[in-house]
């Protein structure tokens, strides 16, 4: 497995690596060595480094894989963001914590620590083998109804997914089953907290965006298709499109102009881009970031 994701598309469309105001770790990158749990890790492959955080599979010295993400601590034009790294990380972590118990959820590995300091912007979990849920690709029988189950119990507990509708979120194991892995931008939402309307919303996001996949990927089993699925958009869904468009599309625009990404500005022209929507992929890549 090589250091650092490549894109085999030639030297002609190469998009240049986000400069550092648009970087997790700004000028930085995941250190060579690192601890988790105190044990030490060596650098395997950077997986992803977006404004978000810096994702990338560490070994120890036994084999042993750990997926550790980086959390934004860089500043971006003097403004410091760090607090937003930290409280991503604090989420995700206690994320993985309360669903770690549930088949499908890697669990989580330990304090990250990088020369003796406690990253509190650090997450370690256990790597999952498999791929990313491809465009249209036919899984199991049981696939979606053990996703689907998966969802139900995260609701039952009072937490909302949220980031369902990117199909790479969704990561088919090594043996076909249904795996979540992201969690940064998940809620959770007690039933005593005010504006409680909101969680029906979310977890009906959740349900939404599952059966768009299973429409894609299995209509046999789903019962309805994707132009059903389309007319049955609920209204927040229809809101939040009308917002979101546009600012996706200055967004990728922007990328385009700096150089990131190419084209039209889609994610899989970027460097790191998800693993399942990389360009000229013909099978989903077997890493899971």
């Amino acid at each position: 497995m090589s250091r650092t994701t490549q894109d085999h598309r030639g030297p002609s469309a190469q998009p240049k690596p986000r400069p550092r105001w648009l970087r997790a770790l700004g000028h930085d990158a995941p250190p060579e060595r690192l601890h988790v749990g105190g044990v030490e890790h060596r650098l395997v492959e950077l997986f992803k480094h977006d404004s978000w955080a810096a994702t990338a599979l560490y070994a120890d010295a036994a084999g042993d894989r750990k997926v550790i993400k980086l959390h934004r601590k860089a500043p971006a034009f003097g403004v410091p963001l760090r607090f937003i790294g930290l409280m991503t990380a604090r989420r995700e972590s206690t994320m993985l914590r309360r669903l770690g118990d549930l088949p499908g959820i890697p669990k989580l590995a330990g304090h990250v620590t990088i020369d003796g300091v406690h990253q509190r912007n650090g997450v370690a979990r256990a790597f999952l083998e498999g791929h990313p849920l491809g465009d249209r690709e036919r899984v199991d029988d049981g696939f979606f109804p053990e996703l689907q189950a998966l969802l139900r119990t995260m609701h039952g507990r009072r937490i909302v997914y949220v980031d369902l509708h990117k199909r790479e979120n969704v990561l088919v194991d090594a043996s076909g089953r249904p795996c979540l892995f992201d969690f940064q931008i998940s809620a959770s939402w007690p039933r005593w907290l005010p504006l409680r309307p909101i969680f029906p919303i979310l977890s009906g996001s959740d349900e939404y965006h599952l059966r768009k996949h299973w429409s894609r990927c299995r209509p046999d089993q789903c019962g309805i298709d994707e132009a059903q699925m389309a007319a049955s958009r609920p209204w927040w869904i229809r809101a939040h499109r009308l917002v979101a468009r546009p600012i996706r599309e200055m967004r990728r625009r922007l990328l385009v102009r700096i150089g990131v990404r190419t084209g039209r500005g889609r994610v899989e022209s970027e460097q790191f881009a998800e693993h399942a929507l990389r360009a000229g992929e013909a099978v989903p890549d077997q890493r899971a970031a």
